[in-house]
């Protein structure tokens, strides 16, 4: 990439939703405002505040539960850790239905965008499963979900096919899971953090009966901020969060 497709490529993504320049200064004060409610020393952190700009809920913070690993540990930060750098490597994004697919943004990343639903037909006719759960079988039997940011926003049920496909070997290099609902939706992201505890896959997925597509479109967008701020120097993905406020107060006092 030369350097002037390099400075558009970041001009073009300047920020997430907004495009002219008073819908980033709403963006930018909205943040602001989710910033004094919401911890902004870890890459977590940063997750969380999507979260509640999401859901315009300040408790919604609290129901976020990060799971699994990545080589520097299994703290909080490894789902984010592990996303970001699938960002930066063009991981293909593998979304459950198409209203998660579309929330995903375009610009900031050269990742392909893929929606499972579509896919496995005959074998949801065949066995009486769901479209969505049939759906990602017929793509994990094509490989799609090996080193994947695997994104689900709605059905339970691809949440339940896919940890059934991890436990076949199966590895996304990242999770996002918020399906939404009344029935199986609770117990599938419980589910998703089961097998991401024990097969070492980082996820991020949330508690309660919440979420939804817009939801995990928010979440997978601030994976590609978060590799967007490495991209451009303005963050260090392996730093702890201890060295990133240490930057972050140096950085405050040269500003008095």
């Amino acid at each position: 990439m030369s350097d002037g497709q390099q400075r558009d490529f970041e001009e073009e993504y300047a920020d997430l939703g907004a495009t002219t320049q008073n819908a980033m200064d709403i963006a930018e004060t909205s943040m602001d405002i989710v910033r004094q409610f919401v911890p902004d020393e870890t890459l977590a952190d940063r997750v969380r505040q999507k979260s509640v700009h999401s859901m315009g809920d300040i408790e919604f913070q609290h129901l976020l539960e990060f799971t699994g690993s990545d080589d520097r540990g299994d703290d909080e930060d490894a789902p984010v850790r592990a996303g970001a750098r699938a960002v930066l490597d063009e991981a293909t994004i593998v979304t459950d239905i198409t209203m998660s697919k579309a929330g995903i943004t375009g610009r900031g990343h050269n990742c392909e965008k893929r929606k499972a639903i579509g896919n496995g037909a005959e074998l949801a006719e065949e066995t009486g499963m769901t479209r969505t759960a049939a759906s990602v079988l017929e793509l994990d039997k094509q490989g799609v979900y090996d080193g994947a940011i695997a994104t689900i926003g709605n059905a339970p049920t691809a949440a339940f096919a896919l940890a059934d496909c991890i436990e076949n070997g199966t590895r996304p290099a990242v999770i996002v899971a918020t399906p939404v609902g009344f029935v199986k939706a609770e117990e599938s992201r419980q589910r998703i953090r089961e097998v991401s505890e024990e097969y070492d896959v980082p996820a991020i997925t949330n508690v309660g009966r919440r979420g939804g597509s817009g939801l995990a479109a928010a979440l997978t967008n601030e994976l590609i901020h978060v590799a967007k701020d490495v991209r451009t120097d303005d963050l260090e993905l392996e730093s702890t969060a201890e060295a990133r406020a240490a930057q972050s107060a140096g950085e405050d006092g040269e500003d008095e």
